[in-house]
């Protein structure tokens, strides 16, 4: 029997084109490799990963390998897999199972692929991997030393096991990084978001009034490139901070009550449930456009549509009408699953040229602390981050400014004032 299970293994010509392609755009993990092409400090250890099967996440795990790694994956979302990257990793020697559309009991069966491997380190992103072992497979967790994750969501289903005791080690939060957040999420979001949106409906954003559910880094993203579409913006929030840095950014904010009788488009971008409900459907436009741009489908109420429509259609891939008894229509793009990822591509492969560095330079932290680090939550420490920006703007053939002697001295005085 193979070690994978994709769709069809004869779409890997078509992906690795599509690798090669992310490659030239990640120069980051490129000098990595280089940096660490003597001391192959993966060798010898087994990763479980299991983060969208892109085109860039097949440049991560190629470098997880050409460092010495033996590296299982998975996809993190049924409908984010592109079937052509998974025959080329698997090609590429990469322990492999995922495939699009794939229902929940395969998706965990594919989860449990990777565990059973017996890795030493996984790679999470929406934190399903760490539950499933810590659920289903305690008797794994001996062999590992540590973990990464890579999205908000993850980040805290990962706090919340750590609060009530039951993380059994220690994991490294990829997602806190000023080089992910402050661009993976607000760029990569945003512009893959609305290229999902695009895609699917090939609708005018222009004109629209168009409504972003939440305003952290990945609402921010969303907002900035639906205004500059000359979309009109309306945030919905529930922290006052959030409400009025989008109020300050110039966009009107209001409850999501008042928002859904005005919005043409909506993108849901909170990481929490129940966001779009029966009482809000009732009070929808006609022909209304919903979205998701958050990790998992619980962000609006897909249940709902599916057992109270009067009719379905789907009239475009990733886009269903539902005609409601009364008496109006609402389309659903990607069933209210992460629509950037299974409408789109995803992050464009220069943010993610940042993510995954991060990645890369969190496990070497976690081998070389190892004896060390108990258990916990990590944050990427600043040092790394400036690092990876440092990098990025080699790569980018970008030079800064320096401070001089005397502009340091000055910094770290306390006597020179007025």
């Amino acid at each position: 029997m193979p070690n994978y299970k994709v769709k069809d293994i004869k779409l890997a010509k078509q992906g690795k084109k599509l690798v090669e392609r992310a490659e030239e755009e990640m120069p980051v993990l490129e000098m990595l490799r280089d940096e660490f092409k003597n001391d192959k400090f993966l060798k010898g250890y087994k990763i479980a990963g299991a983060i969208h099967v892109t085109k860039e996440t097949a440049v991560l795990t190629k470098t997880l390998k050409y460092l010495g790694a033996d590296v299982a994956w998975a996809g993190c979302n049924p409908l984010s897999t592109n079937d052509s990257i998974a025959a080329a990793m698997a090609e590429e020697g990469i322990k492999i199972y995922a495939w699009r559309s794939l229902n929940s009991k395969d998706y965990y069966w594919c989860i449990d692929q990777i565990i059973k491997t017996k890795p030493h380190l996984t790679l999470d992103d929406g934190c399903d991997v760490v539950v499933r072992i810590h659920n289903n497979y305690p008797e794994k967790l001996e062999d590992i030393i540590g973990g990464t994750e890579e999205t908000t969501t993850g980040v805290h289903r990962l706090q919340s096991m750590h609060e009530a005791g039951v993380l059994a080690y220690p994991i490294m939060a990829v997602n806190n990084a000023e080089t992910k957040w402050d661009f993976d999420n607000i760029y990569g979001t945003g512009q893959g978001t609305i290229d999902g949106i695009q895609r699917a409906t090939a609708t005018l954003i222009t004109g629209k009034t168009f409504i972003v559910a939440g305003y952290g880094h990945c609402g921010k993203g969303v907002a900035r490139r639906a205004r500059g579409l000359d979309a009109r913006v309306i945030v919905t929030e529930v922290d006052p901070l959030q409400g009025l840095k989008a109020k300050m950014d110039g966009y009107e904010v209001m409850p999501m009550m008042e928002a859904a009788k005005l919005g043409d488009i909506f993108v849901t971008a909170t990481g929490v449930r129940d966001i779009i409900t029966e009482k809000h459907f009732k009070k929808l436009k006609d022909g209304v456009i919903l979205s998701n741009t958050g990790h998992f489908n619980v962000e609006v109420d897909y249940d709902y549509l599916e057992n109270n429509c009067s009719t379905k259609d789907e009239i475009r891939p990733n886009m269903v009408k539902y005609e409601m008894p009364w008496g109006k229509k609402i389309y659903l793009l990607a069933e209210g699953r992460l629509v950037n990822l299974s409408a789109a591509e995803g992050h464009p492969s220069e943010v993610m040229d940042l993510s995954f560095a991060n990645q890369i330079l969190c496990l070497k932290n976690l081998l070389d602390n190892k004896d060390t680090m108990d258990v916990g939550v990590y944050d990427v420490p600043k040092k790394q981050d400036n690092k990876i920006a440092t990098m990025k703007l080699k790569g980018m053939g970008i030079k800064l400014d320096k401070l001089t002697k005397e502009q340091i001295a000055y910094m770290n005085s306390y006597d020179e004032g007025t």
